[in-house]
């Protein structure tokens, strides 16, 4: 990866990420529709992933963070089909989505967006990037040696058959990272998108550039897409439409509030410190608003406000 594809390295002061350490996790499977399953974490905001069974073939969204989610993964299409898994979707270069990826077997095909591929080349730096969100005793990292990219890319948009079920992926630019890929089934209306989308009410992270490019891809799947179901890479499921809203809503209020700061003549630190986290980001009412749900809001917000500023400054705005 060069330095121009490399996630923001400067966090605010006292800045806490979300704990994505799969010590304890659960996958839970959630079917949406035939064949159609989330497999949801039973502590947010671990990772989720999910199932899609045609006729012929299974086809997986997001590999875990390592072998032994995999493995997890595996042993749950399993035990919800017979078909064969036969294909793995990234929905982002990320390790926690991607390093599992080597504990497929051969014959599972491997597809993300081109960008997500070549996102894909410092496994040292990324695990060192991964490694600053894992708390606890155990490093689930240790054992990650090898990264395995796609097999396949796209640049836009590819179908996936798997037998009287057609999934569609798609890619409509930077958001959190630059090869974001969207999961798409038509059947249910569901939409995996990885660390692109969230629930309404949490808020995206800007690691890799601006709002300006992240709200376009927003308002291109909002115009493309008809999403009824979000299932995101972190915390609950919810409604596709409000998620898109909020998220739109919150990233046109941050970049107009940055912009205001600067234009004042605040510095970075006195902009991350004055701009409260906003009424739009709440912690859904499908999940326990625990403190450290409600503290972690807060965190990313004030990350965004940071990566926001930067990204103005930067382009001298």
């Amino acid at each position: 990866m060069n330095n121009q594809t490399r996630e923001l390295s400067e966090r605010p002061q006292d800045y806490l990420g979300p704990n994505l350490n799969p010590t304890g996790l659960v996958l839970n499977p959630r079917e949406l529709g035939p064949g159609v399953f989330a497999l949801l974490a039973n502590i947010p905001p671990k990772d989720n992933n999910g199932v899609i069974i045609g006729r012929d073939a299974a086809l997986v969204i997001d590999a875990g963070i390592n072998a032994t989610v995999s493995h997890q993964i595996q042993d749950i299409v399993g035990n919800l089909t017979d078909r064969p898994l036969r294909y793995l979707v990234n929905t982002t270069y990320h390790g926690d989505h991607t390093f599992g990826n080597a504990a497929f077997p051969a014959s599972v095909t491997i597809i993300s967006s081109r960008a997500n591929k070549d996102g894909m080349r410092d496994l040292d730096y990324e695990k060192q990037m991964r490694f600053g969100n894992m708390r606890g005793d155990e490093n689930p990292l240790s054992a990650v040696t090898t990264w395995r990219t796609p097999d396949v890319v796209f640049d836009r948009y590819c179908a996936v058959d798997l037998g009287a079920k057609t999934v569609e992926l798609w890619h409509f630019g930077p958001g959190n990272g630059p090869g974001d890929t969207i999961v798409f089934d038509r059947d249910t209306g569901t939409a995996w998108t990885g660390n692109f989308l969230m629930s309404a009410g949490l808020p995206p992270m800007l690691l890799e550039g601006g709002p300006v490019p992240y709200l376009e891809s927003l308002r291109a799947m909002q115009q493309t897409l008809p999403v009824q179901v979000v299932v995101p890479g972190h915390g609950p499921a919810g409604d596709g439409a409000a998620a898109l809203r909020n998220f739109i809503d919150y990233l046109q209020q941050l970049l107009d509030q940055v912009t205001a700061a600067r234009a004042t003549g605040w510095s970075a630190e006195e902009t991350v410190a004055r701009i409260a986290t906003p009424d739009l980001l709440r912690v859904p009412a499908t999940i326990h608003p625990t403190p450290e749900m409600q503290q972690l809001l807060g965190h990313l917000h004030r990350l965004n406000v940071l990566a926001t500023y930067r990204d103005l400054e930067q382009q001298g705005r």
